[in-house]
């Protein structure tokens, strides 16, 4: 048994490899307005009664890990046995963690020093979440090629695969994630409607409780131009006492909660599609990079032309942003109308897409997939850190 950790930008998901599901912890640390003497670690964020103006200290930025006093203090926090419910000793299990593509030298160094000489573990093996999914996803179903795109919280990876190895020159990366649609989002309704740049937690809720991708960006403009009552939506935002979680607001009961003068109400139009519009254009807000679909295409163009319709035909979509509605009929709509006519473009998207790396990880886990690549803690106090390299690498 090995605890499977995948230490996302924004969640972590972590557990034991024999179990089905991971649990969910916010990989920060909060503080609050309306408390301003306490901080919260992680899933502490539940003990908070008033979340309005909460902002959050984050150990990785772009993706890369670059504080690890904080992220000490939130493994800490989550491998604490209360979290992990099991009276277990660390020196008795090995453990998995996930790492961004292209990770940095000292930031893997610092890994292997924390998980071997602060928490003791057993033994370790470290790779990227992608990784982990393209194994499990390849050995189910007896194939040998496929592509990730991994869409989360600060950047966006199309990782092809052969033979269980990434195809490095053909990876792409996107500064494009959730981060950026929520603070998008709040630049809108701020400048149109009311001030939510101190909100993050709120619209970020309203984000994942109201956005769509949009099958067809310019039919769905013309049609929210000319039908507006087909898009909008009222979406009432919390106020942390009678309103925990923010909702979108049926017409036809509007006054069942509170009366209508009591609830804070943001009226969405065709910002419920145009914000997550810029995963697959960003140069809609300034950024200069290609989109998800472009990005999948130029990747996929750099792999050897003969294995390019076993990628296509094996698309994988992980990360947060794989739930937005319609996110995966649209990167079949880009890719089918901008490839080869001849390629057979085929999408997976799992059960749960935030999960489905930590639950593929558990899976190699526990079928022994992985065994021979952990580096045990004999190994690293006689070799160092080499042995890391040298065998994760």
């Amino acid at each position: 048994m090995a605890i499977i950790l995948d230490n996302g930008c924004y969640t972590c998901k972590v557990g034991f490899s024999n179990e089905t599901r991971p649990r969910l912890m916010l990989n920060s640390i909060i503080k609050a307005k309306s408390e301003r003497r306490t901080s919260f670690i992680s899933n502490q964020i539940n003990d908070c009664k008033d979340l309005s103006g909460i902002f959050y200290l984050l150990p990785l930025q772009k993706g890369f890990l670059i504080d690890w006093d904080l992220e000490r203090q939130i493994w800490d926090y989550i491998f604490s046995k209360e979290n992990l419910n099991l009276n277990v000793e660390f020196q008795e299990h090995n453990i998995v963690i996930t790492e961004p593509h292209f990770n940095f030298t000292p930031v893997r160094k610092s890994m292997a020093e924390v998980v071997f000489e602060e928490f003791q573990f057993k033994g370790f093996y470290t790779t990227a979440a992608s990784t982990l999914s393209s194994r499990s996803y390849l050995r189910e179903r007896n194939r040998h090629y496929c592509v990730v795109i991994d869409s989360g919280f600060s950047f966006t990876h199309v990782v092809p695969y052969c033979h269980d190895r990434k195809l490095a020159r053909a990876v792409r990366r996107i500064d494009v994630g959730g981060k950026l649609i929520t603070n998008h989002m709040k630049d809108l309704i701020s400048y149109r409607q009311l001030n939510v740049m101190d909100e993050t937690y709120v619209v970020n809720q309203l984000k994942e409780g109201a956005c769509f991708v949009s099958k067809d960006f310019f039919a769905d403009m013309e049609l929210a131009k000319n039908s507006d009552r087909k898009v909008s939506c009222k979406y009432v935002l919390p106020d942390f006492q009678n309103i925990k979680q923010g909702y979108i607001q049926d017409d036809k009961h509007s006054g069942s909660r509170l009366a209508v003068s009591e609830e804070q109400i943001v009226k969405l139009k065709n910002e419920r599609f145009t914000v997550p519009e810029v995963l697959f254009n960003p140069s809609y807000i300034g950024i200069n990079q290609i989109g998800i679909s472009e990005a999948i295409v130029n990747a996929l163009d750099a792999t050897p032309r003969e294995i390019q319709p076993l990628l296509y035909k094996n698309i994988i979509l992980t990360g947060g942003n794989a739930k937005l509605p319609g996110f995966k009929e649209r990167i079949f709509n880009d890719v089918r109308s901008i490839t080869n006519a001849d390629f057979d473009v085929q999408i997976f998207s799992p059960e749960d897409p935030v999960t489905y790396a930590w639950e593929c990880g558990a899976k190699e886990v526990r079928d022994g997939a992985l065994d021979n690549l952990f580096v045990s803690r004999k190994e690293y106090e006689e070799f160092g850190y080499n042995i890391c390299r040298n065998r994760f690498f």
